[in-house]
């Protein structure tokens, strides 16, 4: 096992008879499947659709207090905080803060951690990514065994995006962060803060953009934020690297066209390909024989 401290993260718990219900009319996933020791992922979004931070939805039990704890992005706590107070209008909900004394443990490995690790949970994101766990901050050094770059570089491994590294909160859709790939984003719910706008891109197929992971030919990864071109062509941005491959924020139609063009991509002025498609992207790459029909509908 080997685990590590995310100390970019933030922990808000929501309480009170009413919360599962005022969470359930705010975020992108649905709070039903979400039970203590089963937690969700899913954002919450502008009346535009866009995100505003994502974050993972862990329940407690009863003997716990009940409620729920929100492991978010630390820079988006308080406007998190704000946002939630803003809606919280006459439900019986109460909202704290609890960053200062808690912290975010995750597995570096993939292997699980400690059952005593505090509330520990599967990441719902995707199986191999391991455990994750909300604790006491004191103490947590006993926990500790890896640096947070090793748990990144296996992030960028699998091809997941990170908020902040690998897309923009308040500019990104939900599903150019591939929320609707990993289990971010319902479909059948109710009706929740943006879900119009989800919903249109969902049925008319308008995602050109995408976080995509990316291969540097030289096997160095440019610097986080580097332009993505083709030819005269801007095709979007660089996110976060390592081990020489890195994700990109891209707009794939354009990507099709240099490649049919025969033009090289370049991150930073250093050449890279598309990586092999990870299982649980559902969307077709460019080159893939349905490409094609998809980005014609996105036009």
């Amino acid at each position: 096992m080997s685990a590590t401290r995310l100390i970019d993260r933030g922990v808000i718990r929501v309480s009170g008879d009413d919360a599962r219900d005022f969470l359930q009319n705010l975020v992108t996933n649905d709070l039903d499947p979400v039970v203590p020791g089963q937690a969700g992922y899913g954002a919450l979004l502008t009346p535009q659709g866009k995100m505003i931070c994502d974050f993972f939805i862990l329940a407690l039990a009863p003997e716990d207090g009940g409620g729920f704890l929100i492991d978010c992005p630390l820079l988006q706590t308080a406007d998190l905080m704000k946002r939630l107070k803003l809606y919280k209008l006459r439900a019986k909900v109460m909202l704290d803060d609890l960053t200062e004394k808690s912290a975010v443990i995750a597995s570096a490995d993939g292997a699980p951690l400690p059952a005593d690790a505090g509330f520990v949970y599967d990441d719902p994101r995707l199986p191999a990514l391991g455990q994750r766990a909300i604790t006491d901050v004191e103490g947590i050094e006993t926990l500790v065994t890896a640096e947070p770059e090793a748990y990144h570089a296996r992030r960028i491994a699998l091809g997941i995006p990170a908020g902040g590294r690998d897309f923009a909160y308040g500019d990104t859709f939900p599903h150019e962060a591939l929320l609707d790939q990993l289990g971010g984003v319902s479909f059948r719910k109710g009706c929740y803060i943006g879900q119009e706008v989800v919903s249109r891109m969902q049925h008319r197929g308008t995602a050109r953009t995408r976080v995509v992971p990316v291969v540097f030919d030289e096997g160095i990864a440019t610097e986080t934020g580097a332009e993505a071109t083709a030819g005269s062509k801007q095709l979007g941005h660089i996110g976060s690297g390592a081990n020489g491959r890195a994700l990109a924020m891209l707009r794939l139609d354009r990507l099709a066209d240099a490649l049919a063009a025969g033009q090289t991509p370049l991150g930073g002025g250093l050449a890279f390909h598309l990586a092999e498609k990870p299982d649980f992207i559902r969307f077709p790459f460019p080159g893939e024989p349905d490409f094609g029909a998809v980005a014609g509908a996105a036009l």
